[in-house]
């Protein structure tokens, strides 16, 4: 049975049973948070893709599970030259779902993926928009930057003194060698 599933009302615990699968291109407007990282310049689209699987965890009950994979190319500022750099940001991530909050805390110490609660009206965009703003590198930068890198910093307003000081050695120099 094909379903038209909706990323921000995403009801998972039937997504999952009938293994769905979601994917799509949104434009980066609709995630505010990652475009304040873009700072004004004109980015690519974010796309997306979402499974949803049924896994029978041991004995116990079949769980749900979310994988999601994103990529996004967001226009950032390289801290080496300070000229525009499009960083390709890559995500692919597994989600548990479990029924409770304290559930989920207690799980996600000691599980390798997130554990998560389940909730019959989930906003997948949001949780896109989190996991592509937690993958943003700390430092932007080019691989090679386009222009050399300007490594000294000169002051245009700076005016070195015109009384330099005597070496002291050189003055020494010249009493010793006066008669």
């Amino acid at each position: 049975m094909k379903h038209d599933y909706d990323a921000h009302h995403l009801n998972l615990q039937v997504f999952a049973h009938d293994r769905g699968r979601l994917s799509g291109s949104e434009d980066l407007v609709k995630f505010k948070r990652l475009q304040e990282e873009a700072q004004g310049a004109a980015p690519g689209p974010v796309r997306f893709t979402a499974l949803g699987e049924l896994r029978s965890d041991g004995g116990q009950a079949e769980q749900v599970w979310l994988v999601l994979e994103a990529e996004v190319a967001l226009p950032q500022i390289c801290q080496r030259c300070l000229g525009p750099v499009n960083v390709p940001v890559r995500v692919a991530r597994e989600f548990r779902f479990v029924a409770t909050e304290e559930q989920a805390e207690a799980e996600d110490e000691e599980a390798d993926e997130d554990v998560l609660v389940l909730t019959r009206d989930f906003d997948l965009l949001e949780l896109l928009e989190d996991e592509l703003l937690m993958a943003l590198p700390v430092v932007p930068k080019h691989d090679v930057c386009p222009q050399p890198v300007k490594l000294q910093a000169v002051d245009a307003d700076f005016v070195e003194p015109e009384d330099k000081k005597p070496n002291p050695f050189a003055v020494l120099q010249q009493l010793r060698n006066k008669p």
